[in-house]
Parts: C-alpha cells; structure tokens; sequence
C-alpha cells in the first residue's frame, strides 16, 4: 500500500513517458563551475565564497523556494524511552520536537533507536518515512499515526523491510525516523495543516514563486531532527548520513544541499526533482511531475515543464551543493520512470566541484552493471529489480559510510562488540 502512495497522481502521465535513448537527444549542462548569471569558480575558496552560494540561490528560486530563516527556538519532549527494544539489541526514544513559538504546528514525533552494544557515541542515519513511525518496526508497543487528511496508514511494520533495522544496528549505528504528514501532509492543501500553514498564519492562500513547497518543508524537517538528535549523547552528531527514498530521496538530497552538518546525503531512487537530470527527455519529466504533484516545489518550477532546458540549473549542481561531503547516489534497474543512467550521469558531472577539494567523484566514466557499486566521495550503484528501498540498498549505505567512519578514514571508531 505505501508503494501506491509514491506515484498517486502520476500512473496515467507515465504511459507518455519517453523510454528509448535514442530520442533524449543532445544537449548541454550548465557548468557547475560556472553558476548562472555567477563568476566563474576556479578553487576551493571560489566555491565556497561565491560558488556554492550563487548554485544554492539558482534552485531556491527556480526549484525548491526559499526556506525561511531566522532564530528558532525548538522544544524537544522525550515522550518514551524503552532499553530493550528489539529483543534487547537497542534502545528505543520517541521524541516531540516543537517549535515553541508556533504552538499552532503540533510537531515531529521522532522515532530514534541507538544500539545497546555501543560504548561510545555512534552515528546515525537520519530520514523520513511514508506511512508512521509504527510502519518502520514490527514493534507493537510505537504509537499508531493517524493524522486526519495524511496518507499514513495503520499497519503496523508494512514499511519495515525499507527500514531493516537489526542490519543497521548491528553495524553500529543509530537510526531516527518521523512520518513526513507530521511535518506537512502529502496533498496539495496539506501546508494548511502543516508547518508552512502555522508559519504564515490564516491569510495565506497560495504559494507564488520562489516561495517554498513541501518538498523544502519535509527538508527543513530533517534538520530539525538532527538538531534533536544533537541533543543525544549517545548520537554522534557530526557523524549524521541524511536518507531518503523516491520523493524523500528528493527531500533528503534538499535537506543535504542547505545543511552542511549532514556528513553524507543519500538518495535513493530520487529520480526527477532528485538525483536525475532533468535535462534529459527520460522517464519523468519536470511536465509529468508539475502536473501531477506541483505543491513539492517552488511555483517558479511549473514554468520548466514544457522546456526542461531553460531552467538555468540541473541536479548534477544539486549534488555538486553537498561537495566536499560524502554523497551517494542509487538507482534500479526496473526503475526507468527514475531514469538511472540520468542518475548517475548528474552524480558523474557533480565530480567536478569534487575534484576542486582534491577528491574523486564516482571514478568511472560510464554506468556500472547491476549490484557493481563504484566511487570514492560520491558513492554510485544500479540495484537489479523495482522503485524499492531494500537491504541490498542499505548493506552499500552502510559500507560506504564504514569506509570513512569505521576506525579509519573519517578518524571515527566505532566501538561496537560484534558477534
């Protein structure tokens, strides 16, 4: 069922969808190293002075909007905390983050499990699901969601196997999860039941260019979870992998590009408006997507639905924004409408702004065969089978993440006992 719910809206639009290379045609992509309407960035200092700014500035006008700013002060109220979660292997939090000052927005109800076998702070990794936090895990005892006009839905443990949790936790890290419906609900009037509509109060009625949609609300979301989970001590915060799938893949890319404290950005399936570039007339187009969900962006986005190639930005410049972290990109082979080979091409153009820091990007010119992951900094791989999150998905996630995190590279060591 939650399946269903990732492409409501669009199934009669796919049936037009262009699946054959021979007509994407040929085209060109802007230079990440040379943001529209920007001066040219030719070293690191470039990037991060005029660079990153001008690129982050490109997709809050014409893509995502603008995310408000300013000081926040946030309420963080442990509801539950149960030791022996998971048979003993974790321990469990629920956690209400609030924003005190907007008491109409009534929060995000953060789901954490840290493993009990750690003897020091561990990383996590940080991502929104679909249906409740009581879809993630078999558990009976996590409340049920059941927001009125969400999508969530009341099976318990019908997401888990996108979430496998004995897998993350006996490698040694956490995980924190909350229904995206907590932060806005996935429908066209849902910001008037979310965070947007308590932010901008009764007089708003629509949401004009630049301004921001769901998709940069569901991103502002994740930040403040990594904020709650600084609060953690068992949570290795400067440690933190931001996740997502299909059009949480898009959020968490989003999340990634603005907020610099996630230590890696992983996208999963993200295809368009994500990982997959848009210039290519493949799978999903900006047309497609606009019709069908353009409450996730910003309304300058609906302009680019008949002509892709005039927005001055593609998502090889989105990627680029999480330069020099670490960024991991995964497509499946079943999952054309994501376009794959848009996936890894964006992934393999976003190497250059890499290089600028001394870094390799995916470190092969062409698209790896099925279940062959490649890259250094940006981490790429083709999964054989559906639109899914699986474990095979995870098992690279956590690999990757081991090779700079796991008593090595990234000078962190986790003290875990292994059996």
């Amino acid at each position: 069922m939650i399946a269903g719910l990732l492409f409501a809206g669009s199934l009669s639009a796919r049936e037009g969808a262009n699946y054959d290379e021979a007509k994407v045609g040929t085209f060109e992509l802007p230079d990440p190293l040379q943001p529209a309407g920007g001066a040219p960035v030719r070293s690191q200092a470039d990037w991060l002075s005029h660079g990153r700014p001008a690129t982050l500035a490109l997709f809050e006008q014409h893509v995502f909007g603008k995310t408000p700013g300013g000081p926040m002060k946030l309420d963080f109220e442990t509801l539950s905390v149960r030791k022996d979660a998971l048979a003993g292997l974790a321990t469990r939090r629920v956690i209400r983050i609030r924003l005190a000052d907007v008491p109409a927005w009534t929060g995000i109800e953060m789901l954490v499990y840290t493993p009990n076998a750690a003897t020091a702070p561990v990383p996590a990794f940080v991502g929104l699901n679909f249906g409740g936090n009581h879809t993630v895990s078999p558990e009976t005892d996590i409340p049920l969601t059941t927001k009125s006009g969400s999508a969530a839905n009341p099976a318990r443990g019908l997401a888990a196997s996108r979430w496998p949790l004995e897998l993350i936790l006996k490698r040694g890290y956490g995980l924190a999860t909350a229904y995206c419906g907590d932060v806005e609900p996935d429908h066209p009037a849902g910001w008037r039941d979310g965070l947007r509509g308590a932010l901008t109060g009764p007089g708003k009625t629509t949401w004009g260019e630049g301004e921001w949609g769901a998709l940069g609300a569901w991103a502002w979301g994740l930040s403040r979870m990594l904020d709650g989970l600084e609060t953690l001590p068992e949570v290795d915060a400067r440690h933190c992998a931001v996740i997502g799938h299909s059009r949480l893949g898009k959020t968490a890319l989003w999340a990634g590009a603005q907020d610099q404290r996630f230590a890696l950005v992983v996208s999963n399936n993200s295809g368009e408006g994500g990982a997959a570039l848009k210039y290519r007339d493949f799978g999903e187009t900006p047309a497609i997507i606009t019709s069908s969900f353009p409450y996730w962006f910003t309304a300058t986005y609906l302009r680019y639905g008949p002509a892709p190639r005039s927005c001055p930005v593609d998502q090889h410049q989105l990627l680029a924004l999480v330069a020099p972290r670490l960024l991991y990109v995964a497509s499946a082979t079943d999952d054309r409408w994501a376009d794959p080979q848009g996936e890894f091409l964006a992934a393999k153009s976003a190497g250059a702004v890499y290089a600028l820091f001394g870094k390799t990007g995916v470190a092969v010119d062409t698209q790896p065969p099925p279940e062959h992951p490649v890259g250094d900094s940006i981490g790429y791989h083709l999964r054989t089978g559906k639109h899914d999150i699986t474990a095979y998905d995870w098992k690279q996630y956590l690999d990757f993440a081991d090779r700079d995190w796991g008593g090595g590279g990234g000078g962190v060591e986790l003290h875990v006992a292994t059996s």
